[in-house]
């Protein structure tokens, strides 16, 4: 399991990589978050069902996102739902990752590897899917429509460089660095 091999590999690497003093100063993942982005949707039912797929998914009940205000422009008032979202936090989050660096991720057409640029200044990456229907859980002919996802895994080392290694080490499938030479 990821955990386990988090706890016994992962860490004891990154704080002899870094020169760390100790297991404590090692970035850590703190949580991975899903959103579903579903803008203006007035029928209740197709929510339920969305919301039912991304409990299948993540193993745990979405909550509901509501505007915060109002934008005249996108026809929105403030209070309407707008989406769905999941915070996954200790072994649910590393189930999730183990399941999406290691069956999901192989499975999307075309896939070459992650892009090494999705990371923000803070050591953030996220990750943003068209199709839910990648996951296993998820059966094609019942969906509502097509609904994309986002997912971003929040990490405590406010730097690129070790919040990618982290990543690397936890099976995350990078795209190859090319050589000039």
């Amino acid at each position: 399991m990821l955990w386990e091999k988090y706890q016994k590999e992962i860490v004891p690497n990154l704080v002899k990589t870094y020169q760390l003093k100790n297991n404590l100063a090692a970035p850590k993942l703190e949580k991975v978050v899903l959103n579903v982005g579903m803008g203006k949707v007035s029928d209740k039912k197709i929510f339920e069902k969305v919301g039912t797929e991304l409990s299948k998914i993540s193993g745990q009940k979405p909550k509901i996102t509501r505007a915060k205000k109002s934008i005249s422009g996108f026809s929105l008032r403030e209070g309407a739902q707008i989406g769905l979202m999941v915070t996954l936090r200790g072994r649910r989050m590393f189930d999730f990752l183990e399941k999406l660096f290691g069956l999901v991720l192989p499975q999307v057409k075309d896939f070459r590897g992650l892009s090494r640029k999705s990371f923000d200044n803070q050591g953030n990456w996220t990750l943003g899917l068209t199709e839910t229907s990648v996951f296993s859980e998820i059966d094609p002919s019942k969906t509502e429509g097509n609904w994309g996802m986002e997912i971003t895994v929040v990490t405590n080392s406010h730097d690129r460089q070790k919040a990618q290694k982290l990543l690397e080490l936890l099976g995350a499938p990078f795209e190859k660095e090319i050589s000039n030479g």
